[in-house]
């Protein structure tokens, strides 16, 4: 993909502005860190540049003023909520974030269990947590919230939340996902610090909606269908315009959360920091993207790629269907359809002509190739297999597996594993591919090509099994399937 942002720029002028923020409040500071920290994709996709962990590279600047809360939704854990990207329940992601964040240095003070009510899911990860050492508070579910103001702030409302201890200037607040009740978490702690004679502030650090960007720019689009499932809604903060005669972009729930904010640094403070939603942010991300062009191309196609996921993930229940009605009317008004993508009208065209499962990748360089499926592999194996030959200048009649190593591969799924389909996953093809490139120079640089099959766009005409599915996520492909299965069965692995 052409780079369309400085990551260098980006985490030197980010980590200045929470300084200048964490002084405006006279040293102590809840930050509320919406999206995702180690691993957010959906950024990298959609600004060609910023580093996946970019803002964890950020936050390392400020390594000593700072200490971690993790914040999750105990209603998620009860309904075991999937994370799209990794595939893994929100309590494990929580675990994951926790090793994570401690793998790097960062200190990790406590887990917060949002709109508790006795989920007996929740209560057993929390024991669990409490078992390994890791502290853990209750917030609980406050009736009229976020609009009866006067019961929120009080001790009927954020009074009843359990106390979290903190040690440090600089309180991270972060989940696994969004709707976890990150700001509430840090407007309860304001009201209870307050309650304690502290002093303490509140901002937010959301890379997404682009407060400096167009309402309709492809950027802020791609977070609208990125966030379908939440109903989340980019809106013009009218608070900041009637302040300042400034257009800016928020989106729906910062502006509906306002006036509690507002009436919380009233009642702490005497009068509130903020005229608007926009004012509570320290997003430097607008301000470092330095090709327009190049971040609008990234943003459509993440559309087109999120519409694709919703509706898959609705013919496998994991998702509602007006998700997917939502993107189509997001592309509709972006006049986006699926010509931006070429791979998945090359991958339909493979199909139609072998009237079985195909696969399709583009290139880095814009060369499309496509894999079928053959009595030995499956679409997706037979499209990495031939990717990487054209890669690395291979002839496509060459045989970079030769059968006397799928054949014991083949042997071992059906006899001894109990599989009844022998083709090769994509994993599989990959562990034979690695064992012939000890003896075979063409194995060994088919092998060396995988790394550039990073951010190539993919299609699959079926939706891929786990594995397959995994596989391009570790490879780093944009992988897209079209809402059906390869059979009729009523049950998939």
């Amino acid at each position: 993909m052409a780079t369309g942002f400085d990551h260098e720029r980006y985490t030197r002028m980010q980590s200045e502005r929470i300084i200048e923020r964490i002084q405006e409040f006279g040293g102590k500071l809840y930050l509320e860190l919406g999206g995702k920290l180690f691993d957010d994709f959906h950024a990298s996709r959609v600004l060609p540049g910023f580093q996946p962990d970019s803002k964890v590279q950020m936050l390392l600047k400020l390594k000593e003023q700072e200490e971690i809360l993790v914040v999750v939704n105990a209603d998620d854990i009860e309904k075991s909520k999937v994370r799209g990207d990794l595939g893994i329940t929100y309590d494990a992601d929580a675990l994951r974030l926790i090793d994570a964040f401690r793998g790097i240095g960062l200190y990790v003070g406590s887990v917060v269990l949002t709109r508790f009510a006795g989920q007996q899911a929740a209560i057993n990860f929390e024991q669990r947590l409490n078992a390994q050492g890791v502290r853990t508070y209750r917030h609980y579910p406050i009736e009229g919230y976020p609009t009866d103001v006067e019961h929120i702030v009080s001790d009927e409302g954020f009074g009843r939340n359990e106390y979290v201890e903190t040690s440090r200037p600089l309180v991270l607040v972060t989940a696994p996902g969004p709707g976890s009740g990150k700001m509430a978490t840090c407007l309860s702690q304001l009201y209870q610090e307050n309650r304690r004679g502290i002093k303490a502030g509140y901002a937010k650090f959301e890379t997404f909606p682009i407060w400096n960007l167009p309402l309709k720019h492809p950027v802020n689009v791609a977070y609208e269908a990125a966030t379908a499932d939440l109903s989340d809604v980019n809106m013009i903060d009218h608070y900041h315009l009637e302040a300042y005669g400034e257009t800016t972009v928020n989106y729906n729930r910062d502006i509906e959360i306002f006036p509690v904010l507002n009436a919380l640094f009233e009642h702490v403070w005497g009068k509130s920091p903020y005229r608007s939603p926009t004012d509570m942010g320290v997003n430097m991300v607008g301000y470092c993207i330095t090709d327009d062009q190049a971040c609008q191309e990234a943003a459509r196609k993440e559309i087109v790629r999120r519409y694709y996921a919703a509706r898959c993930a609705y013919l496998q229940g994991h998702a509602q269907k007006e998700e997917a009605e939502k993107i189509r009317i997001l592309m509709k008004q972006l006049n986006l359809d699926d010509g931006i993508r070429p791979v998945i009208a090359a991958a339909r065209a493979r199909a139609q002509e072998t009237e079985l499962p195909a696969l399709a990748i583009e290139l880095p360089g814009g060369e499309i190739v496509t894999g079928k499926t053959t009595d030995l592999l499956g679409p997706s194996a037979a499209a990495i297999l031939n990717a990487v030959k054209k890669l690395g200048g291979i002839e496509k009649k060459v045989h970079l597996i030769p059968p006397e190593v799928i054949e014991p591969v083949q042997e071992l799924k059906c006899k001894y594993l109990g599989n009844h389909n022998p083709r090769l996953h994509s994993d599989e093809v990959l562990v034979a591919l690695s064992v012939s490139a000890a003896s075979d120079p063409n194995a060994a640089l088919a092998l060396s090509m995988l790394p550039r099959l990073k951010n190539c766009e993919a299609h699959s005409t079926v939706i891929l099994s786990a594995v397959d599915d995994n596989t391009f996520r570790r490879l780093g492909l944009t992988l897209t399937c079209d809402p059906a299965y390869q059979t009729h069965k009523l049950f998939h692995r």
